[in-house]
């Protein structure tokens, strides 16, 4: 299983960026997807995840202004980043953990190599 992130950049403080995450391979169904970052210097943390339900949980410190989605059917998961400030600089992580047969047996988790996200004017 492969997970495949973009849209990430540089944007100014205020500014948008919608961030994709497209996982690929032997995956019968997904139990959770989301998005973690890690800026330098600090651990990683989590920006947002969404379940198998469509619920969702965000970090406390992007609550309001990113937005998490997932399309099953495509195995993709984007967040919609709004209002982005400077402490929002990190590399942004997606995570996947997936059931890889029908009687959702075998459970995996995954991380994709990671997005640049710089907020700077």
């Amino acid at each position: 299983v492969q997970l495949v992130e973009s849209g990430g950049g540089l944007v100014q403080p205020g500014g948008s960026l919608r961030l994709s995450c497209a996982a690929s391979g032997s995956i019968f169904s997904v139990d959770t997807m989301g998005w973690y970052r890690q800026a330098p210097g600090k651990q990683r943390e989590l920006v947002a995840i969404i379940g198998e339900n469509g619920r969702t949980s965000n970090g406390d410190s992007v609550k309001g202004r990113f937005t998490i989605s997932r399309d099953d059917a495509e195995n993709t998961v984007s967040l919609q980043v709004d209002n982005l400030k400077p402490e929002d600089t990190a590399v942004y992580y997606c995570n996947g953990k997936f059931y890889l047969d029908f009687r959702k047996s075998i459970l995996r988790e995954y991380w994709g190599q990671g997005t640049q996200v710089t907020v700077s004017s």
